[in-house]
């Protein structure tokens, strides 16, 4: 092997190597050339005025640094400290989407072994022009928005003072996820989580979050949602400008809740939304509206309330039906003490008649009775005479006595014929009510029904059958 010394080993190292085989085109050149000589070439361009909205704005101790943005493209800045700090400008007068006039030119950082090349145009003055075309096309949007009514129609959805389950879009690993937990567990809430994650910053977040929330909506029992992002600058929250997604959200039928960037952010997501919160945790409590803990305490005591209150009730509710129970017996009572006093009534108007009717019927046999005993005297005293003028009397006074004979036998006749016992025995009957009213024809007995009949010797019942 043949040696070679250093001097010709650092000769071949920088020796340049073969072209490609067939290209027409110079070279090859070292990169470290070439670089320089573009750096050279695009110093050399014109120095000009570019205007655009301002995005990205990074003041840092030595430079400056933003981009220039329309809806053509997109121009790294760079301005030095000094110059920045000459303009007098606020943070509040520069912010993402103001529209700014810079002068300046091309630069560019070659690089090295170590660092990576670096193409800006370096800005030695800067205007603002005004409103960025961007925030005038969120201002018409939110317009637009606000005139179809979308900005009211999540806000007019009712949403549960503890729902059982929420769901969450953010990213997998940011701190909104963080900050939404912590404020679940601090409101006490143990429910359901379910996650969509998305990402929430680039041109392909919008419809990625409009998906999730359609998702979200389709699971069964989800009760509100909540969508976080941290805070940013107003490209950083560009997706949540978007129409579309704008639109999902506020016809969506589950309540949103939205928390994207900080205090002062703004974006049209919390105009349609049905709440807008300023942090994830605000949102993990506008999920919640009631903190367990204190709902437990105040359903406890609404519960012993009630429970005193029901006690109250019931002792009422059953001294009322105790009442309402009693009054039936109570009825049945007065009714059945008003039909004894009719019965007693009946009773002694039935004895009533009856007394009156055999009072009737003795002071009849008693009268009958004294036409007898005088009928009787009156036939002792003829007999005595007829005896006393017997002898005197003659053929005449027989004839008078047989006569006067036969009157008394027809008396008597007359006499037993009209006794009522005599009546009885020779068959005939008395018929009386239960009450002893005594009947006297057909009718007056079908009516009564229950009857009873006297003979002349002893008395039934009998009943009359239709």
């Amino acid at each position: 092997m043949t040696d070679v010394s250093d001097g010709e080993s650092s000769s071949l190292a920088a020796a340049p190597p073969a072209p490609i085989p067939g290209s027409e085109l110079p070279g090859p050149w070292p990169v470290g050339e070439y670089a320089a000589r573009l750096r050279e070439r695009l110093r050399g361009f014109a120095r000009v005025q570019v205007f655009g909205e301002l995005a990205d704005l990074q003041v840092r101790k030595v430079r400056v640094y933003f981009e220039l943005r329309d809806s053509r493209g997109a121009l790294p800045c760079s301005m030095w400290r000094n110059d920045w700090d000459a303009l007098g400008l606020s943070a509040m007068a520069l912010t993402d989407g103001s529209r700014v006039v810079v002068a300046g030119g091309c630069d560019f950082y070659a690089g090295s072994a170590t660092a990576s090349p670096n193409f800006s145009f370096a800005v030695s003055d800067l205007r603002i022009a005004g409103e960025g075309d961007l925030l005038a096309q969120i201002a018409r949007l939110r317009r637009q928005l606000a005139a179809e009514g979308l900005t009211e129609r999540q806000r007019a959805l009712p949403r549960p003072a503890l729902p059982h389950t929420i769901g969450i879009v953010c990213a997998e690993r940011s701190k909104a996820r963080d900050d939404v937990r912590a404020g679940l567990r601090r409101r006490g809430w143990g429910g359901r989580l379910v996650w969509a994650f998305a990402p929430v910053q680039d041109r392909h977040a919008a419809p990625r979050i409009a998906a999730a929330l359609r998702e979200l909506a389709a699971v069964g029992g989800v009760e509100v949602i909540v969508v976080a992002r941290g805070g940013g600058s107003l490209t950083d929250l560009l997706a949540f400008c978007d129409e579309g997604l704008c639109r999902t959200v506020a016809l969506l039928a589950v309540p949103v809740v939205a928390s994207v960037g900080h205090h002062g952010d703004r974006t049209l997501i919390d105009d349609v939304a049905a709440v807008s919160c300023s942090t994830p945790t605000h949102a993990a409590e506008a999920a919640v509206p009631v903190h367990v803990g204190d709902a437990l305490v105040r359903n406890r005591v609404a519960a012993e309330r009630l429970q005193r209150h029901g006690r109250g009730a019931v002792v009422v509710r059953a001294r009322a039906l105790a009442a309402m129970a009693r009054a039936p017996g109570e009825h049945v009572a007065r009714h059945r003490a008003r039909l004894h006093q009719q019965l007693r009534e009946l009773r002694a108007s039935a004895r009533r008649r009856v007394d009156e009717g055999r009072s009737v019927r003795s002071r009849e046999l008693l009268v009958l009775g004294r036409k007898a005993g005088v009928v009787r005297v009156e036939l002792s005293r003829a007999r005595a005479r007829t005896l006393r003028d017997g002898g005197d009397l003659g053929r005449a006074g027989h004839a008078s006595l047989a006569r006067r004979r036969r009157d008394l036998e027809q008396l008597s006749l007359a006499l037993v014929a009209h006794e009522p016992e005599r009546t009885l025995q020779r068959g005939y009957a008395l018929v009386f009510d239960r009450s002893g009213e005594p009947l006297t024809g057909a009718e007056p007995a079908r009516r009564a029904r229950q009857l009873r009949v006297r003979f002349g010797d002893g008395e039934l019942d009998a009943e009359v059958r239709p």
